[in-house]
């Protein structure tokens, strides 16, 4: 019953003001219909994804992240924390073992990624579009992202015109799971009508969260016309290999090798390039 309650609110609050604001119907109408309702296979439990976006943000360079440690996050029991744990393990999101922590499986970084990029994305609407004060973005988002649909996102993308920063924190906007190589695709794809498109199966990593001596392939770049362009006129182009060269100090550009040549790249273009294929190699 309370779930009912919940999806008709947000119809109405979002309806009401998207009307206001002169958001798009497209995001107003069937894009909010069947919140909470995921789909058959898909991860449920709010405290499931809860706990995959924890263990996401606690590991640092993919290293295990302890029960005690998540414990902590969540300020529960390490009892709780171990049943979850198990659990997860069971369905092949995570690898687990009671003494050296959990880490992420491929199939675990997806759905963690995913309700990141969700939450995320909310942030941004409650801020830019809603004018939600900063010390509330983030817990609305929480109760909210659970309950925002696949096709809800990606409008929402649309309209917010694909951010890449959330507003509390300003930490990265991961890449959609759409099979475009730009959002300029994604935009001209969704204008034909064309509404099935189905899903990437590659894990995308930003340049930027990627060390000297990594390896990987374009898949995806986020941004306008002018930025695609500019990212095209130095050779990044989709299916491009690229080897990290150099991570300058203090947030300073990162360089690449790119068809032979070296190309420095700031942090905010970096963090809109998206390669899969990543490979550990020896930095140069």
């Amino acid at each position: 019953m309370f779930s009912v309650i919940r999806q008709k609110w947000w119809v109405s609050c979002f309806g009401a003001w998207g009307e206001y604001l002169g958001a798009p119907k497209v995001l107003l109408g069937t894009c909010w219909i069947g919140l909470g309702m995921p789909k058959n296979g898909e991860l449920s439990s709010k405290s499931a994804q809860d706990y995959l976006r924890a263990i996401a943000a606690l590991s640092k360079n993919d290293a295990s992240v302890g029960t005690t440690e998540i414990a902590k996050y969540f300020k529960i029991a390490p009892a709780s924390v171990t049943e979850m744990l198990k659990k997860l393990a069971r369905k092949g999101y995570i690898d687990y073992s009671p003494y050296h922590g959990s880490t992420l499986t491929k199939k675990g970084v997806q759905e963690a990624q995913k309700i990141t990029r969700k939450h995320r994305l909310l942030e941004r609407f409650l801020a830019d579009v809603l004018r939600i004060s900063g010390d509330k973005v983030h817990t609305q988002a929480c109760q909210m992202e659970h309950d925002l649909s696949d096709e809800a996102e990606e409008s929402l993308c649309r309209f917010l015109k694909h951010p890449d920063k959330c507003p509390d924190d300003n930490k990265d906007i991961p890449a959609c799971n759409l099979p475009f190589s730009s959002c300029e695709e994604c935009i001209a794809t969704h204008n034909r009508g064309i509404e099935e498109v189905g899903k990437r199966q590659q894990n995308l990593v930003a340049i930027s969260h990627l060390k000297a001596g990594f390896t990987g392939k374009i898949s995806f770049i986020r941004g306008g016309h002018t930025v695609l362009q500019r990212l095209l006129d130095m050779g990044l182009t989709p299916g491009t290999p690229i080897k990290i060269e150099r991570m300058a100090p203090l947030n300073g550009p990162i360089e690449i090798c790119v068809r032979g040549s070296k190309l420095a790249l700031g942090r905010g273009i970096a963090a809109n390039v998206f390669v899969d294929d990543v490979q550990i190699g020896e930095q140069g």
